[in-house]
């Protein structure tokens, strides 16, 4: 069934009580989808959901849409699929229930092919809730896309192609395609499939077709063997797609119905031997976890914004991203097919063992095989999708219950798709968390997150008990997923040495010591920080604590109004922080090195740098401080030393790398010097030569408010956006990082203002409406087109006035 948006005409309006309803309705809002409705709620420190949730209310949401159905929908089947509401959706048609769905990230489908009433208006109503149920920002509502399917009573289900290339050479590829065919009319019939595969050009490189016979009722599954020559292969690299068009005709050569799958020609291979192959390529994967949130939009999946983060992100370095702790969107997905970026998707958070009140443990136990029949349903077919993980710190591992369940998922989703390999992200601390609230005095609460943070908490993974009760939850996957116990790198290599790993989820700072072991052991396929871009919610998990700071965290929680991780190496707005050049430098992907200067306003006061956080530090040398004021500068670079220049006059020659104290770092050359207003160079040498500079300015005069639109020209369809950087610089482009302004922003044309963000780790401004303040000199305007034209949009502060257009076409 070839699918059509069906994202617009929704209203959306919290859920009253009948009576309530009578005597006071609310006011519906009209709305795009995909939508966020929890965004744009007031947070408050009395949030249930505390800082997990970054202070944001519980909330239960009703959508509805009305639409006609033409007459000759009476005979055919009419469906719509939901790509994910969170959560706890409850669907009605025409006022009568219809379908639920516990789980907020799995796509499912409704069947309303017998209660559609054709001819005249009907009804679709979905209603949402979120309650303690997330250990994030969930979002609350029809936060990804919905499409509608018509077609024949003899069709293709919605996601019925399954794509394989089990054969896959430089000189030829077999391309296997298997079609459902379902016939929900009355008596059997014989149809013919035909099958055709395109290239990237539209050409047709093969193309069959076969006779079907279906009976009532029943599936039939048609399988064409396709031989492709000369394939161009899918890697990141060059991410080739191709395209197979499936259609069912009749015997009268009617065109009953039609289907359009995009796939790649890839191979995976993985061994302990040589780690991670791609078509015969050797990869180590750069990696970084992502939750789903989209910062500014909130959860809102729209296209436009799962399509940027996969560009920047790889811009920035990465290779892979692992969707943690959940199933990817589908946008998001197509991103990584078409942009080419390495998945890991994720099944869960929890099993049958919940980490808050009202997560999916409840209805895990009853739904779980369907949820990982939507997880391999949706991602069979995208050739980024590398691995599958069935769960993430899972509270079960460990205990015999929890290797039941583990066998039992791993082998579902193996007999779904046997193409993939699949992995169990487990934290041996988790594993054995029991034994040490055990040893402990109970008066004591633990906190996990805080002993996971301490410093000995990297031998924990490597104790003997850590290692006998993580092995069947590691042998019962593909590749080893182990969550910040790069300790037991080297002692698998040991014990384990058929034992394939990937670092699924580990601590920013310590890339240097984490990469070079990765490279060492080939067994050892990639590393995943956390966090790859930052999110909301987990509110001050990668924070840097000043000792005198009034709003002092509780545990690893920071209090209100902190709303963002900070843990991320990519902000909200999709700015690079220092952390991310470090991590380019490390992977060997930059040889110009990095000014990263610590905050001058914070010299001497006692910083304490968690395992999620980075140093205090800004590349900027437009400090609002007194001449003279002493300054730490660090410049990050793979070479041998670096001098350090004001306007001419050497600072002084580094070695590369901090050796000593507890933020022992590789790749890092430190100076401490004055600030004076000028020209800072660092010069990179190895071997004694040039090996490259980096350079930061003074404010020359005023800083003024400027636009800058991402791209000037966009799609025209609410799957697209607009952003435009709103910055507070000089003539010569230097941020004024010390100053703030009030920004009121227009927009006229063919638009609308969805999201304004400064990125400010504990903001207290929504991210709606038409004002807001800049933060480190920056603000971001996110714009939806409405239709085609030019979109204007128009900035004014009391730095000045600027605008930019971008054209929607």
């Amino acid at each position: 069934m070839l699918r059509k948006p069906f994202n617009d005409g929704w209203t959306v309006v919290p859920k009253q009580s009948l009576f309530a309803a009578a005597l006071a309705p609310a006011a519906p809002s009209r709305v795009t989808l995909p939508h966020d409705a929890l965004r744009d709620l007031p947070r408050t420190p009395a949030s249930p959901n505390g800082a997990h949730s970054g202070y944001f209310p519980s909330a239960h949401v009703v959508y509805d849409k009305a639409f006609h159905a033409p007459q000759e929908w009476a005979d055919k089947a009419v469906v719509v699929t939901f790509d994910g509401v969170y959560r706890d959706a409850v669907v009605y048609f025409n006022g009568d229930f219809v379908a639920q769905q516990p789980s907020g990230y799995s796509p499912f489908s409704v069947d309303l092919s017998s209660r559609v009433h054709a001819g005249s208006r009907n009804t679709l109503r979905v209603e949402a809730r979120t309650h303690q149920d997330s250990r994030w920002y969930s979002g609350v509502g029809i936060y990804r896309d919905v499409w509608l399917a018509v077609a024949d009573q003899i069709h293709i289900p919605v996601d019925g192609v399954t794509v394989t290339t089990p054969e896959v050479g430089a000189d030829f590829a077999v391309v296997a395609v298997a079609v459902e065919v379902r016939n929900d009319a009355r008596r059997q019939q014989t149809v013919r499939l035909r099958s055709r595969v395109t290239d990237a050009s539209g050409a047709t490189v093969s193309e069959k077709s076969v006779p079907v016979t279906t009976v009532p009722g029943e599936h039939a599954v048609a399988r064409v063997p396709h031989y492709v020559g000369e394939p161009r292969l899918w890697d990141i690299d060059a991410p080739d797609l191709y395209r197979v068009e499936s259609v069912l005709i009749d015997g009268s050569g009617d065109v009953l119905d039609a289907d359009e799958t995009v796939f790649g020609v890839r191979s995976i291979r993985i061994d302990p031997i040589h780690g991670l192959r791609v078509n015969g390529r050797s990869v180590k994967l750069r990696g970084g976890c992502i939750h789903h949130d989209n910062g500014p939009l909130g959860a809102a999946a729209i296209p436009g914004a799962e399509r940027r983060k996969v560009e920047l992100l790889k811009a920035a370095g990465f290779n892979a991203i692992r969707s943690a702790h959940n199933a990817a969107s589908r946008a998001l997905l197509d991103a990584c097919d078409e942009i080419g970026m390495f998945v890991i998707d994720e099944l869960t958070d929890v099993w049958t063992v919940g980490k808050s009140s009202f997560d999916t443990s409840l209805s895990f136990p009853e739904w779980w095989e369907r949820d990982v029949e939507a997880l391999v349903r949706n991602d069979r077919n995208h050739p980024s999708v590398l691995l599958y993980s069935i769960g993430n710190e899972i509270l079960e591992v460990g205990r015999p219950g929890g290797a039941v369940w583990g066998r039992r998922i791993a082998e579902k989703v193996r007999n779904l798709d046997p193409t993939r390999p699949l992995m169990n992200s487990v934290n041996a601390l988790v594993s054995i968390i029991d034994s040490k609230v055990t040893a402990q005095d109970h008066s004591v609460p633990v906190d996990f997150n805080s002993i996971l943070s301490s410093d000995g908490s990297a031998g924990v993974g490597a104790a003997e008990i850590a290692t006998v009760r993580t092995e069947e939850a590691h042998a019962q996957a593909d590749v080893a997923g182990i969550n910040y116990a790069e300790a037991r790198y080297d002692l698998d290599a040991e014990i384990f040495p058929d034992r394939v790993i990937v670092g699924s989820e580990t601590f920013p700072s310590r890339l240097d010591r984490l990469w070079e072991l990765v490279q060492k052991h080939p067994q050892v396929i990639g590393d995943f920080v956390w966090t790859a871009w930052d999110h909301l919610g987990e509110a001050g998990t990668g924070r840097a604590v000043y000792a005198d700071d009034p709003l002092q965290p509780v545990g690893m929680a920071s209090p209100y109004p902190w709303l963002l991780s900070q843990a991320g190496t990519i902000d909200i707005n999709g700015i690079r922080r220092p952390i991310s050049y470090w991590r380019e430098t490390v992977w060997g992907l930059r040889g110009e090195p990095y000014i990263a200067v610590h905050r001058p306003q914070g010299y001497g006061r006692e910083l304490a740098v968690g395992r999620w956080a980075w140093d205090d530090v800004l590349s900027s040398w437009a400090w609002r401080v007194e001449e003279g004021a002493p300054v730490v500068v660090d410049v990050y670079t793979d070479a041998d030393d670096v001098e350090l220049l004001l306007d001419g006059v050497s600072l002084g020659v580094r070695p590369v790398g901090i050796e000593t104290g507890a933020q022992a770092r590789g790749f890092i050359a430190r100076f401490e010097t004055e600030y004076r207003r000028g020209t800072l160079v660092a010069v990179s040498r190895r071997d004694g030569e040039e090996a490259g500079r980096a350079e930061l300015r003074s404010l020359m005069g005023d800083a003024v408010l400027v636009a800058r639109a991402e791209r000037k020209k966009i799609g025209a369809t609410p799957d697209h956006l607009a952003y435009v950087h709103l910055t507070l610089q000089d003539g010569a482009g230097t941020v004024a990082v010390d100053e703030s302004a009030e920004v009121t922003v227009t927009v006229t044309g063919p638009g609308e203002l969805v999201a304004l963000s400064g990125a400010k780790p504990d903001d207290d401004q929504p991210f709606a409406g038409p004002t807001h303040v800049t933060h480190e000199g920056r603000l971001l305007a996110v714009v939806r087109p409405t239709g085609r034209g030019r979109i204007r949009v128009a900035a004014t502060s009391a730095h000045g006035k600027t605008s930019v257009q971008v054209t929607a076409d």
